[in-house]
């Protein structure tokens, strides 16, 4: 079983890990995206291209963008989309671009409208401004 973007799946124990050639190379020991029990779990995704810039120096709305397009490629990856999302969560580095945020979520997510939550978090990882994770039906 091979999603979108040639993603190769690895199944431990009844899971499925999917690395995503789409996105950059984990920077840690984790899957970009797990299956089981019919749902996917999209690890947090970073404002990170391809390549693996890291858009740490990108305004705000770039970075969400990028983050985006990433939680987006997991998904097709894994065989699922963001008309199948249920859960997500972002954390963002200052709660007051909580609005910038959700009109570029808005016109991502188009007509679904997932359960969300929005984590102000402060400073993140590399300096970061935006974080997303999701999960979404198979």
């Amino acid at each position: 079983m091979a999603g979108e973007n040639g993603a190769q799946p690895e199944r431990t124990s009844g899971l499925v890990h999917v690395a995503v050639p789409a996105l950059a190379k984990p920077g840690g020991h984790y899957s970009h995206a797990a299956l089981g029990g019919g749902m996917v779990f999209i690890a947090g995704q970073l404002p990170i291209t391809p390549g693996g810039e890291r858009l740490i120096d990108a305004d705000f709305d770039e970075q969400v963008v990028q983050t985006l397009a990433n939680v987006q490629a997991a998904l097709l990856a894994a065989g699922s989309g963001i008309d199948k999302l249920l859960q997500v969560r972002v954390y963002l580095d200052d709660i007051a671009n909580w609005r910038a945020f959700d009109l570029l979520y808005e016109r991502w997510a188009g007509r679904s409208r997932p359960a969300r939550a929005i984590v102000p978090t402060g400073p993140l990882h590399f300096g970061f401004k935006v974080e997303m994770e999701a999960t979404a039906l198979a």
